[in-house]
């Protein structure tokens, strides 16, 4: 694919998605509303709106923002599939091409490298709500959070109270991680709550 930073977002997410097991997909999440499995399921669905907006794919079954508790195909492959399908849309953009479509109302349209940094924004941050819902390592590195900055505030604002959380004030020491989680609404240091 033409853009590397959706690649690593989507191989993150693809990664924690796989490694959920069956018993964890009713486990909390930092976004406090939903679980392990609405997260996934929410992900994916806005992937699958992406790619349906960019190119053309078909969109998800539900509501993304009112995402099931489970579908009869899994989490698992219901990511998957989602990738999958975001993966081969993207790679038919051509980055020179002076903007594309997005499926946020308020950004209609974005130069491409942007608007492919606000769909891995998305998968990313997915990726980190359920590594550390599960207690596993972090997939949203510095190096792919410095990266991700500039898609976060060319998006971010106008879906603030919808998609986003206030930001969290900034904190000494925040690398760039914590600085993209803290812009958009999310304690980098939330841990999931003792059983």
């Amino acid at each position: 694919m033409t853009f590397a930073v959706l690649t690593t977002a989507l191989d993150a997410l693809r990664d924690v998605s796989a490694a959920v097991d069956d018993r964890q997909l009713d486990d909390p999440t930092p976004c406090s509303e939903w679980t392990v499995a609405q997260v996934l399921f929410h992900a994916a669905g806005d992937q699958r709106a992406w790619a349906s907006v960019v190119g053309k794919a078909e969109l998800p079954s539900y509501n993304p923002f009112d995402p099931p508790l489970r579908l009869e195909a899994g989490v698992q492959k219901t990511v998957a599939e989602a990738i999958d399908a975001a993966a081969a849309v993207w790679a038919g953009v051509d980055p020179e091409v002076s903007s594309v479509p997005t499926p946020l109302p308020p950004v209609p349209e974005l130069a491409p490298a942007l608007a492919a940094g606000a769909c891995a924004l998305d998968a990313a941050v997915h990726a980190w709500d359920v590594a550390v819902a599960l207690g596993r390592p972090t997939p949203l590195t510095g190096a792919l959070a410095e990266q991700l900055l500039a898609a976060a505030h060319a998006t971010v604002e106008p879906l603030r109270g919808f998609a986003y959380a206030p930001a969290l004030p900034a904190e000494p020491g925040n690398d760039a991680a914590a600085t993209l989680l803290r812009y958009l609404g999310r304690d980098p240091r939330w841990t999931p709550p003792a059983r």
